[in-house]
């Protein structure tokens, strides 16, 4: 029993760190580098090169987790004009093909993903010299967090639609 309950917490931990934390510490990176970026150029009339390369990689990062952060309390931006209007049954059968055409697009671009960010390794941005794996391994990330999130939505409205709970 111990064990199951470290294990979760452990998960949750993991969850938390690439949708919260990890998120939130490259928005503040993104926003200091920014700020400091407008003082060297505005205030001391010397421009710096890199603050816009983390600029851009940060904004990326903060992006894409931030969207797994959305999946999971499910406050994506949503078209409910005619969802709304449907039955609950309606919404389960909508729920259901839309999660379930996510899951397969996702779990379909996975492989090439990882594919075209392991190549990415040989290129490197001008300034920092940064890899572009680690500019763009976080789309990985948020393919491998929203096809998850989805699989487990999926299970529960098919367990509703099963016991006709729709």
């Amino acid at each position: 029993m111990k064990k199951n309950g470290i294990l979760k917490r452990l998960g949750s931990f993991g969850l938390d760190f690439f949708e919260v934390y990890l998120p939130t510490a490259t928005f503040t990176v993104m926003f200091s580098v920014f700020v400091l970026q407008i003082f060297f150029r505005y205030v001391l009339n010397k421009p710096l090169i890199w603050p816009y390369e983390v600029s851009i990689f940060a904004f990326i990062w903060t992006a894409l987790l931030g969207a797994c952060f959305a999946q999971r309390h499910r406050i994506h931006v949503v078209f409910g004009l005619f969802y709304d209007r449907q039955t609950q049954k309606t919404r389960l059968y909508f729920r259901l093909i839309g999660n379930l055409l996510i899951l397969i697009s996702f779990s379909i671009a996975l492989y090439p993903t990882w594919d075209y960010i392991s190549f990415m390794k040989i290129d490197k941005s001008t300034a920092l010299k940064i890899p572009f794996n680690i500019a763009f391994g976080p789309y990985l990330i948020f393919l491998i967090l929203i096809a998850g999130r989805v699989a487990y939505d999926l299970v529960l409205d098919f367990k509703k639609l099963v016991k006709g709970e729709a």
